[in-house]
């Protein structure tokens, strides 16, 4: 019996389960946090390969990496993204574990089925997401701009389509005054007093922002010892917005209050972008209509359609500004269970983390077909896509 595209898709995941969930154990035993993926940059690797897929390790970036397959014939090329960086002590408290065994089952699945359509599959393997931005330093290579669609699903606390993301602008203000004894102030100027009143200063400026706009600071250094006038301290901060013209513009005010006070406090100051910056992420909602569909059929329910309040910030959103990108949720635990946590971690190897990988891969196989089988269907996903940059522009 000659099993349809379908079947081939579904079966392929669930067959294979027990190796994807061993991917996601080890990863979990093993967490290694962004840039230093280099050991789960390897074992991934290591299955493409085995799964008859053409791997480059230290892809743009030293623990990035890609697996394609490409049919020889006409038609898409299709990019499933995987992230797998951990945080520092919670491990993969943001599921990115999970993330990758979506990733590379959906890359297996749809490998079988799609000689018959042509194009190309690439399984996109985008590091460091929780802070240096694979898939922006990706982007910016131009790995997704002859890409028609990236796709990829999130694990958390409900099933989901996506949603808008913070712009995000990381600005670090260094200050540098003079050191003297504390009984002698007068000998000095302080560069922890030019600090706190800049803190204080930004702070005021959170009233006078537009809505879902967040600015959140600390104080990194102030000093070493209480009876020395700092002559050196600095600020770090995240600068998030519906977009990153805003961003920018709110940081422009802050850049203001700073001056000032460092002018106030006989100091000098000098800023700096000391993290990646990310943008907010551009909504496709013909593939969240699709995404949504396909969760159906796999008999999901209480689907969140896409988010518009924007309010963490996501690499994604790189991507999103490249070609059509989708970023759909997963339930793997109760909303008891929050992002970045141990408890998140625990549940990527749970029976409902398992679950999740096979519904999110089946959903993501699923969506991909729909649109290898309706090439109209795909032209509207990228008509959509190039009205929606032209009139961000």
């Amino acid at each position: 019996m000659t099993l349809t595209a379908k079947d081939t898709l579904l079966q392929s995941v669930e067959n294979n389960i027990d190796a994807y969930m061993n991917l996601v154990q080890i990863m979990y035993d093993n967490p290694e946090i962004g840039n230093e993926e280099f050991e789960t940059m390897a074992l991934l690797v290591d299955y493409l390969d085995h799964a008859g897929f053409k791997t480059t390790s230290g892809y743009v970036v030293p623990t990035g990496f890609i697996g394609e397959y490409d049919t020889g014939k006409p038609g898409p090329t299709i990019a499933v993204m995987c992230e797998f960086d951990a945080l520092p002590e919670v491990g993969h408290g943001c599921g990115h574990n999970l993330i990758a065994g979506i990733g590379i089952a959906t890359g297996e699945a749809v490998k079988k089925i799609i000689d018959q359509f042509g194009g190309k599959l690439l399984v996109v393997g985008t590091p460091a997401e929780e802070n240096f931005g694979g898939k922006v330093s990706m982007s910016d290579a131009g790995v997704f701009d002859d890409v028609d669609v990236a796709l990829m699903v999130h694990p958390g606390s409900h099933n989901g389509v996506g949603g808008r993301s913070s712009a995000l602008n990381p600005i670090k203000f260094e200050f540098f005054g003079k050191n003297a004894h504390g009984c002698n102030p007068q000998a000095g100027a302080s560069a922890l007093d030019a600090a706190v009143m800049s803190y204080l200063q930004i702070n005021l400026i959170r009233q006078f922002v537009n809505p879902h706009t967040y600015i959140h600071g600390v104080i990194k250094d102030g000093g070493e010892a209480a009876n020395v006038i700092p002559g050196y301290a600095s600020l770090e901060y995240y600068f998030r917005a519906p977009t990153m013209a805003y961003a920018k513009e709110i940081t422009e005010k802050a850049m203001t209050a700073v001056e000032g006070v460092a002018l106030a406090n006989g100091v000098t100051f000098k800023s700096s972008i000391y993290e990646c910056p990310y943008d907010d992420t551009v909504i496709n909602y013909l593939l969240a209509d699709i995404l949504t569909e396909k969760y159906e059929e796999l008999g999901l329910t209480d689907i969140h359609p896409v988010d518009e309040v924007a309010t963490g910030s996501t690499d994604v959103g790189a991507v999103s500004y490249k070609c059509p990108t989708i970023q759909g949720f997963i339930k793997i635990c109760g909303p008891e269970v929050g992002a970045h946590t141990k408890e998140m971690a625990n549940a990527t190897i749970s029976p409902d983390g398992k679950n999740g990988l096979i519904k999110a891969a089946q959903g993501l196989s699923l969506t991909i077909l729909e649109l290898l089988e309706n090439p109209e269907k795909l032209a509207a996903v990228k008509q959509e896509f190039d009205e929606t940059i032209a009139s961000l522009t």
